[in-house]
């Protein structure tokens, strides 16, 4: 039996995630941005989803080792840290952040979700690739 590759897992399901959202935001225009306009006007949903966003970055961050070399073990590793960053910054200063994002979520309305969808493609063919 292999050994289990935390980073081909964690590649292959965040992609497959990205995929999912992706889809869901080109199916129905205008989504993420209702989505950000009702966590932007509820402290509750502020702190239940930076706290989740915490839980998941620090999973992902604290199971994939850093493999000078690696690519996808770089990558992966540094997406973990990152949503661990951006939870914090929403739990701490929400108000500022949301009103970041609701000015670029009009704007880009179809570009976040492209750009989403590419990254999610590129995460699970690598992660699949590496499972295979």
């Amino acid at each position: 039996m292999d050994a289990f590759d935390p980073t081909a897992w964690s590649a292959a399901l965040l992609g497959l995630f990205c995929i999912a959202v992706a889809i869901g935001a080109l199916r129905q225009p205008g989504l993420w941005r209702q989505m950000v306009d009702e966590i932007d006007g509820s402290p509750a949903l502020q702190l239940i989803s930076g706290f989740c966003e915490l839980s998941v970055g620090a999973a992902i961050f604290l199971l994939n080792p850093w493999i000078q070399g690696d690519l996808l073990a770089m990558i992966v590793k540094t997406i973990g840290g990152l949503m661990m960053a951006e939870a914090l910054v929403v739990m701490a200063m929400s108000d500022i952040y949301f009103h970041f994002w609701l000015k670029n979520l009009a704007a880009l309305h179809r570009l976040w979700p492209l750009f989403t969808l590419m990254a999610g493609l590129a995460l699970a063919i690598a992660g699949m690739i590496r499972l295979a």
